[in-house]
């Protein structure tokens, strides 16, 4: 005769039948909510990419000549080259200087201080990013603060012309995003023991040694973590580029916006838009192995 099934293990697959469900029941709002909000938005973004605008009116021609298009274009090119290069300029800048500031908070600050600290150094944050842009544009400019005080004391003789440049975008991205950093960052150092260090100094290891063998290998998850998000940031931007570096120097979001709002070409805007996202992906490919959340 068959026997009946035991209580306990019955109890338990109904257990764990009903822990799944709520997991899921958990997990499907933000399911859904990236679905809604993200593949569908690709992937549609992606066939239109395939598409053409010909004679006023978007063609389904299936066809990858606006990627052939864009590549075989210089100044196209240069438009990536050109978010490239600052991104990465301006992520190399921010965590040179984030790390210290992060470090200062977290190692001499008293611990009753920190949080506060750690306030005003988010403070820009809660000013819009656009008057935020257009306050560097008047500092930068050929009669802002900083060209009249090099002109003061003497260190110039006649206005730098840092607006509308590549290197006032840097400043502005970099004034931006080194907060962001330094929060990464910070978070990662409050969470190392200090029998790190105490381990290596009675091994012999004096303070550049210990830094550079133990505690920046510790926290370089923090760092990547920071240095992805400031660079995925950065090279999706359009109004700092816009607003500090003006027209001179053009950056594929800025494209991709030209290509919208003045010629109304919506596959040609969607295939840059997948080529910038190839990058983002590229990048985070590179920096793979440090980007789990759960060391940082």
């Amino acid at each position: 005769m068959r026997q009946s099934a035991n209580p306990e293990s019955l109890v338990v697959t109904i257990t764990r039948q009903g822990s799944g469900f709520k997991r899921w029941r958990l997990v499907l709002p933000a399911l859904l909510w990236t679905v809604a909000f993200f593949v569908i938005p690709f992937l549609f973004m992606a066939v239109m990419s395939l598409w053409h605008r010909i004679g006023g009116e978007i063609v389904a021609t299936w066809n990858l000549d606006n990627y052939v298009e864009f590549l075989t274009k210089p100044h196209l090119v240069k438009s990536l080259l050109n978010s490239i290069e600052i991104s990465f300029c301006v992520t190399v800048i921010s965590i040179v200087l984030a790390y210290p500031l992060a470090w200062i908070i977290a190692e001499r600050v008293p611990a009753r201080w920190q949080r506060t600290a750690l306030i005003l150094a988010i403070l820009p944050f809660w000013t819009s990013y656009v008057v935020r842009s257009y306050a560097w544009l008047l500092v930068l400019s050929k009669q802002g603060i900083v060209n009249t005080f090099l002109l003061d004391v003497g260190i110039i003789a006649e206005p730098l012309a840092i607006a509308s440049t590549r290197y006032a975008t840097i400043i502005g991205f970099v004034h931006f995003f080194v907060m962001l950093l330094t929060l990464t960052i910070y978070a990662n150092l409050k969470q190392l023991s200090p029998n790190y260090a105490r381990a290596a100094t009675d091994l012999g290891a004096g303070p550049l040694r210990t830094f550079w063998h133990v505690i920046l290998p510790l926290t370089l998850p923090g760092i990547m973590v920071g240095a992805f998000l400031t660079f995925v940031l950065c090279i999706g931007d359009y109004i700092t580029p816009k607003i500090l570096g003006g027209s001179n120097e053009l950056v594929l979001p800025q494209v991709i916006m030209l290509q919208i709002g003045r010629r109304a070409d919506f596959p040609n805007a969607a295939a840059m838009s997948i080529i910038l996202m190839a990058v983002v992906i590229i990048a985070y490919l590179l920096c793979a192995r440090w980007l789990k959340m759960e060391r940082t």
